[in-house]
């Protein structure tokens, strides 16, 4: 019984391991396995994930959802808020740690203010801008990053090539979320107690995760210095952290690699990128993700504009199209675990919906 509520819980990181052993079938386990794990990334998402629980225990985000409140007086300004927010960290700490810091916030303004029916949509508009809004800079997405050093894009160049993506992107989220009641968001005026050391110390170690982030820092660093940290500060939000998901990560590598190393796979791409390369890179994300995606196919074309901007708008559409979504999905189950299917259709209608409108316009304006 245990097992079975485990899984329960945990259904993302479930299928995740199906997909992960099943793919092993046709790609044995070899030592080229160990290639596939990006430990960058996954030391960044431990980091951000105890850092954020202990901002968590000290109320950090429970007094700044009232400030935001406070600050914009109704659901609709608030949700706006919640999402620019969450599109402008993206573009300067990458789309995973954004929605790993913004989403407890989203979750804690409409907890607090009995407007929990917004959840899914807020998530999901979450979701959409940390995967678009990272899309304008070489470090927004972790495929800029590897697209750019791969074919040394000058940055004015890449910005020109991004430009009208995000930008129509923008407009798309802003006009969603103008859709939503402007309902008055009340909040008690309660002043639970923070300290402000430990404030000042959680922040210290967030701003080492993001210097991290930048490879300001090489990640060794944080993997010893914000686990010692909080051994003595908060034991607890080490317990909390949210292991689950990485494991998920884990088994997500372990299958893109693998689908990578299939021949006919492949060959598939090879072919297809011919006839376009825009259009089949934005399918090859729907299929195996953003990031293998960009890996996969820049082995078998030079035409980096049409590369850049598919896998950066492909990161929408399906739940395995981008790993941010993984964590959206996470994220949703742990605050509403019976409304799992209600949320996955509502984000593939709005996903989908922004994906078609993307890729055309693109495709008006190549």
């Amino acid at each position: 019984m245990n097992i079975i509520s485990f899984a329960k819980k945990n259904i993302v990181m479930c299928v995740a391991l199906f997909a992960a052993l099943f793919t092993s079938i046709f790609v044995p386990v070899d030592k080229n396995y160990a290639e596939y794990f990006d430990f960058k990334t996954l030391s960044c998402l431990f980091c951000v994930l105890a850092v954020v629980c202990a901002l968590k225990n000290i109320n950090f985000f429970y007094i700044l959802a009232q400030k935001i409140v406070h600050l914009f007086k109704n659901t609709r300004a608030a949700i706006l808020a919640l999402v620019y927010i969450t599109f402008i960290g993206s573009m300067l700490i990458a789309n995973d740690m954004a929605l790993l810091t913004f989403l407890p916030l989203g979750y804690f303004v409409l907890s607090t203010t009995g407007k929990e029916k917004y959840m899914a949509f807020t998530f999901i508009m979450q979701n959409i801008a940390a995967n678009l809004g990272g899309m304008l800079t070489p470090f927004g997405n972790p495929q800029n990053l590897y697209l750019f050093t791969r074919f040394n894009i000058p940055t004015a160049e890449f910005v020109k090539i991004m430009l009208l993506p995000f930008t129509v992107s923008v407009l798309i989220i802003t006009l969603c979320c103008l859709f939503i009641k402007a309902e008055p968001l009340y909040v008690e005026d309660v002043h639970p107690h923070m300290s402000k050391i430990k404030t000042f110390i959680y922040l210290l170690l967030f701003t080492l995760s993001i210097l991290i982030v930048f490879r300001s820092i090489p990640y060794i660093f944080g993997l010893i210095i914000i686990p010692l940290a909080l051994f003595f500060l908060d034991r607890k939000a080490l317990k909390m952290v949210d292991y689950p998901l990485l494991l998920t990560f884990v088994f997500f590598f372990i299958f893109a690699g693998n689908m990578a190393r299939i021949d006919i796979v492949q060959n598939i791409f090879s072919f297809l990128l011919q006839k376009s390369t825009l259009l089949f890179s934005v399918l090859s994300c729907q299929l195996i993700s953003n990031v293998p995606s960009a890996i996969l196919l820049s082995q078998f074309t030079q035409n980096y504009p049409e590369l850049l901007v598919g896998v950066n708008i492909g990161g929408v559409g399906t739940l395995i199209s981008s790993l941010a979504s993984l964590i959206t999905l996470r994220e949703y189950v742990k605050y509403n675990p019976k409304k799992v299917l209600s949320y996955i259709g509502m984000f593939s209608a709005f996903n989908f919906a922004f994906l078609a409108v993307l890729t055309c316009t693109e495709y008006i304006f190549l």
